[in-house]
Formats: structure tokens, sequence, C-alpha cells
């Protein structure tokens, strides 16, 4: 079978240097449905995979739009964190790999892991922690156990299509209202207002909070950026939904792209607040590892005449760099660019009443799950 393989990144760029624009875009790779424009080797592989004419003419792509799934046990499915620059210590992911196909994610390079690129890969080979709800119950049973709030959606979207079919989002929301666990959620799918009665008992007991991320008013520019994810009208309904079910919603204007989407970020939070957000937030641009290239060829798609502009701002909010890992720096940036866009982001919040911070979630409500026993009975 041949493997797939585009163009790499210096061929893209000569292509964007045409003077012959509408050339350019005709030889780049055709990925429509698909954030990436490429599927690279990960960086642990010890072969690199190129494309090259044998003279056998043309071989045919292998299918972007098809989706693989794997189904996989986890270990352990609550993971911790000491960052000091995020709000949450404790997680859950019962998915590795995204579909929503977002050109930007900072968790691709977290597929090369599992011998995959962070390319077309992460949008297409998907990853089922068939055993999360299992896992999770006998992690909060746990006698040494002590309750904390658990963010979903931190490095994969909870609601990505694939969750349409597994429901494990559900089941762990389920677990949560059962042992009276707080629990926060962020997502770009409006596939959460599915889950509406769980998240309304837990509301009720102060047990969770929402965000929903919503990167561009533009249609167009969105399903661009995030292709199958929910369009900007669908999350502005959640959002809505959410609030007039008493669900504490708070509007994510992330990430921030530079000469891309930065000028939507007033027009996000009004939105937002006419939705009914109580809180809003925002994140800079980032692009750890993989996402560099990604990112950059996807600029190269869909505004070559913006390439050198738009990574020049992200490197002057970066010290210069592609990306700044640093803590405290790493999600809001650095210099001219990132302070004023910090200013327009308080301004805009301060006028619509979106800085107050969101109530803590309650934790003395905890009751361990009971979990059956697996020794047989003798009677």
């Amino acid at each position: 079978m041949a493997l797939y393989q585009a163009p790499s990144f210096d061929a893209l760029e000569r292509l964007s240097r045409s003077r012959d624009a509408d050339l350019a875009r005709r030889e780049l790779v055709e990925a429509r449905g698909r954030g990436a424009q490429s599927n690279r080797s990960g960086r642990f592989e010890t072969h690199q995979r190129d494309a090259f004419d044998d003279g056998w003419g043309s071989v045919e792509p292998l299918p972007l739009f098809e989706t693989v799934e794997h189904n996989e046990r986890a270990r352990t499915i609550i993971t911790s964190n000491d960052s000091p620059d995020i709000g949450f210590e404790r997680s859950i992911n019962a998915y590795r790999g995204c579909e929503h196909g977002c050109s930007y994610c900072y968790a691709r390079p977290s597929h090369a892991f599992l011998g995959h690129s962070a390319g077309i890969d992460f949008e297409r080979d998907i990853y089922v922690k068939t055993n999360a709800v299992e896992a999770l119950r006998a992690e909060l049973a746990a006698k040494n156990y002590r309750p904390k709030s658990i963010a979903m959606g931190t490095n994969t979207d909870p609601y990505q299509p694939a969750e349409r079919k597994h429901k494990l989002t559900r089941g762990i929301l389920e677990v949560m209202l059962e042992t009276r666990h707080p629990v926060m959620i962020t997502t770009k799918s409006a596939l959460i207002i599915r889950d509406l009665d769980l998240l309304s008992e837990l509301a009720r007991l102060n047990l969770v909070k929402v965000a929903i991320s919503v990167t561009s008013m533009d249609h167009k520019l969105s399903r661009r950026m995030e292709p199958r994810a929910s369009s900007p009208a669908r999350r502005l309904e959640a959002i809505r939904l959410l609030s007039e079910a008493g669900i504490p919603t708070a509007i994510f204007a992330s990430p921030m792209i530079p000469a891309i989407n930065d000028m939507e970020l007033e027009r996000i939070l009004d939105a937002g607040k006419a939705q009914g957000a109580v809180s809003a937030q925002m994140i800079l641009l980032r692009l750890p590892g993989e996402v560099r290239d990604v990112f950059r060829e996807w600029l190269l798609r869909h505004f070559p005449d913006r390439v050198r502009h738009v990574l020049s701002l992200v490197r002057d909010t970066r010290g210069g760099r592609d990306n700044d890992p640093r803590f405290g720096s790493r999600m809001v940036g650095e210099g001219p660019y990132a302070t004023l866009l910090r200013q327009r982001f308080d301004k805009a919040r301060e006028r619509h009443g979106l800085d107050a911070r969101m109530p803590p979630l309650r934790t003395d409500l905890f009751e361990a799950p009971t979990l059956e026993s697996r020794q047989m009975s003798l009677f």
C-alpha cells in the first residue's frame, strides 16, 4: 500500500513565493476535512517517509477522511500536574488524538509517543480508553484518595466526534454525579448539550463549571482552523443553553493568532456575554514541537500572503523564538504585541462584566464509590 506523504515544508514555502498564487494553491496537497496538511513521521521513529516520483506515475494517497479508532485499556485515568500557570492539578482524557483537527493544537506532539505523526495521524488515529469509567471508579474508591477538581478537555476534546459512539465522557460524568465529585469541562463541541441532564444536577450541587472555546465568529475561518469542530453559532447556542440551565459557563477566546483572528477578540467576548457567559479567558497561540511545522503548512495553504507577517508577530511575543515553554509566559507571551492584546482583553472583559472569577467547586460532598467485590460467594 502506498504511504501518503504531503510535500515538504520547504517545497510549500517555495510555492508560496511563486508569483502565480493560484498555481501555488492548486499544487498544495488536498486535505479537505483535516487541519494538518502533511503526515510526517513521528520524531521518535527510526525511519522517515519521503514521497518521490519513481517514473511509474502518481499513486493514490491514503483516504484522508477515514478515521481509525484504536481501543486501549488505561492503567490509570486521572493525570496529575504541578504547572503553576494552569488552574487545575488533575485531569482526565478519555481519548488520545482529536478528530476536530485544529491546526494549532498544542497536544499534537503527544501522538509521537504512540508512533504516529503529529500531522494527519493526530486527527485520524483516535485512541479510545475503553475502560475509562471503570478505571475512574477504581481510583476514586482508593482509601487514600482526596477529592480535588478534575479538568476534562485539557489535552483532547472530551466531546470530539468519537464521543457520540463511545459515550465515555457521559459515563465519567455519571460517576462524578454519583460520587459528588467536582469537575471542570472545556470543549468546542455543541455535543455537550446532550449531557445537560447530568450537568444540571452537578451544577445544583456546585460541582461543575464549563468553558466553551470560540476561536472565531467567521464560519469560513473556523472551518479552516477547526474543520470538524462545531460551528461558532452552535457553540454560542451551547453557551446559552448551559447558562439557562444554571450551569456556570465561561467563554474562552483561544487561541488568539496574530493577524488571523486577533481582530475578533472583542466581538467574541461580546457574543459570549450576550448568550449568558459569566467569565472569559484568553490564551495566545503556542507552537510547541511539531505544532510549529503543522501550523506553518496550514498558513501556507490558506494564507500564503500572510505567512511571514504572522510568524514574525508570533516570534515577537516569544522572545524571538517560535515557542516559549517557560511557566508564567507560555500562555500570555511578552513584548508590545502581547501586552496590547492583553490590555484589549482586560478592557473588553471589564466592559462586559466577564472579569469575575468563577466560584470554587465544592469538595466536601464527595462519597467514594462502592466497587463490586470479585470474591465469589461460598453460599
